[in-house]
């Protein structure tokens, strides 16, 4: 019987490689996801200075993820062609004019512009879709849930931005605090460049990029794992981009008390990522990806009815993403799992896509629905405990999963 090339790194790879690339992989992943994100945690200024209503205000902060959602489908098949070594420095010095020119929009108090840039600014939300792939070739199939989730918590990215781009503004002022992340992307272009390396057991895959795309549509791997990451990461992107702004309109916090509570919020699901993937090396994705979604409909549904402050919201909301997170990391396991290792990096990419996608339009319909029904946003947070309810019984029930064999060196 034939046997295919092997798809998971041979004992020879050393673990210090492994963890290496891993490592520097997670940080460029974090520092772009800062970029990406550098506009919610100062909507509430933007709202200020701009006279902007709910809708605007919701367009402005979704607008970077678009991009981001969108271009990881291409940088998704170039990253199977060129890797990881390659496209992580491209994009992220990509990204560095972007932060200044939106740093230039906001000084001149343009709404228009503060659009125009940060679509383009969303290039940095790509950079997912070059990591995931890149990681697996570095860990053999029983690891990838790991490796996955750990690489995954560089979501953190939006932490840091919510928890310190208000802090900066204000220590350093709003121009430079730009610069200086400007200067953070610049110097991780250059540590990726000459420290990053591509796996060993990784081949270049120079299939044309537009069939590529359309092979991996027709897994239904690609098909079953956007829809469930289009909730689990959606949520999340939806919640780091708006909570800030949710929070003052609900709670009354101002802009530093509204970030840091975000922030919160970001590194529990950052926590909750690569336990979601370490678990599912353990009991199966599909479990990780059930419990995700039962936590996030009845936490959803808790928050619709605004708890009271400090500790009931904060508990909800910080529990809330950390089954958000758990579900990311969960969803990325599966990948690894069923889909071909010469199409990950195309399927990482469509799947990324939903799931960026997924954390656009809810700021919109959180904008919209503002005071529909429910008092505040409670109607949109209603809207996703009922999503979370039918992505439970899909991944139940939905996904059969038919896991591909590992090739036998």
């Amino acid at each position: 019987m034939s046997r295919t090339a092997p798809t998971a790194p041979p004992p020879s790879v050393g673990l210090s490689g492994q963890g290496k690339n891993l490592a520097l992989a997670t940080w460029a992943f974090a520092i772009t996801f800062w970029a990406w994100n550098l506009i919610g945690p100062l909507a509430v200024r933007y709202t200020e200075q701009m006279g902007l209503s709910s809708s605007q205000k919701a367009l402005l902060v979704a607008t970077p993820v678009l991009v981001g959602a969108v271009g990881r489908i291409p940088v998704g098949a170039l990253t199977d062609r060129y890797g990881g070594r390659t496209m992580f420095p491209i994009l992220t010095l990509v990204t560095v004019p972007f932060v200044l020119l939106v740093a230039l929009a906001g000084n001149l108090k343009s709404f228009p512009l503060m659009l125009l840039f940060g679509f383009f600014l969303g290039i940095a939300g790509t950079t997912f879709a070059v990591g995931v792939p890149f990681v697996n070739a570095w860990y053999q199939a029983d690891r990838r849930g790991f490796a996955t989730g750990v690489f995954g918590a560089g979501m953190g990215g939006t932490a840091l931005s919510s928890a310190l781009t208000p802090r900066m503004v204000t220590w350093f002022g709003y121009t430079l605090t730009h610069i200086i992340i400007a200067l953070l992307l610049i110097a991780t272009a250059a540590l990726c460049w000459t420290a990053m390396r591509n796996s060993p057991v990784w081949k270049p895959n120079t299939d044309p990029v537009v069939p590529k795309l359309k092979a991996a549509l027709k897994l239904p791997v690609t098909w079953q794992m956007s829809l469930l990451y289009a909730v689990a990461f959606g949520g999340f992107v939806a919640f780091s981009t708006y909570l800030p702004t949710l929070l003052k309109d609900v709670y009354s916090f101002d802009l530093t008390a509204a970030g840091t509570r975000t922030a919160g919020f970001a590194i529990a699901a950052v926590v909750a990522r690569p336990i979601g993937g370490a678990l599912s090396d353990r009991i199966g994705p599909r479990a990780v990806v059930a419990i995700s979604m039962a936590g996030t409909a009845v936490l959803a549904a808790v928050l619709a009815f605004e708890p009271p402050l400090e500790l009931p919201a904060g508990a909800a909301f910080v529990s809330i993403a950390f089954f958000l997170g758990l579900g990311t990391g969960g969803v990325f396991a599966w990948v690894a799992r069923l889909a071909p290792p010469e199409r990950v990096g195309s399927v990482t990419g469509l799947v990324g896509a939903a799931g960026g996608l997924g954390g656009y339009f809810p700021p919109l319909v959180l904008g919209a629905t503002y005071g529909k029904v429910f008092e505040h946003y409670g109607f949109g947070l209603m809207l996703l405990c009922l999503v979370a309810v039918a992505a439970l019984v899909f991944a139940l029930v939905g996904v059969k999963e038919a896991r591909r064999r590992e090739a036998v060196a």
